[in-house]
């Protein structure tokens, strides 16, 4: 029986004012860049030498707005590993700058992978040496 699958720190970083929207909270677009980045960590260790893109974001859900000065962090969970593809749960969740130790969770998605051989086409997630 495999074990649970670990959540694991993905990223971590404060938003700015050029990140802004109109309303004065960060627009979802750059919080869906960060959620990409973050998940591709854990698809990318499962094999080192192989290329993954982006091909769905599922599941996206906006809990809660993120304000410029929140500490935004990105935690991932391997949801399913395919033949040729990889799906990464993302929660993103916030300490708020006037509330530090409180964190709010914000984001949720899930991001499904490629891999991809040098003719753009999917190959094998795992080989021999990654199994």
């Amino acid at each position: 029986m495999d074990p649970a699958p670990q959540r694991e720190l993905g990223l971590r970083v404060t938003l700015l004012p050029k990140d802004t929207n109109p309303t004065g909270s960060i627009f979802g677009g750059i919080i869906l860049s960060y959620i990409d980045l973050a998940g591709a960590i854990p698809a990318k260790r499962l094999n080192p030498a192989r290329r993954f893109v982006t091909v769905a974001m599922d599941s996206i859900k906006f809990l809660s707005p993120v304000f410029v000065g929140d500490l935004v962090s990105f935690y991932t969970t391997v949801k399913k590993v395919g033949r040729t593809s990889v799906s990464v749960q993302v929660d993103v969740v916030v300490e708020r700058r006037d509330n530090p130790g409180e964190e709010v969770a914000v984001t949720e998605a899930v991001v499904t992978y490629v891999a991809i051989g040098d003719d753009g086409r999917p190959i094998p997630v795992l080989d021999h040496k990654h199994r």
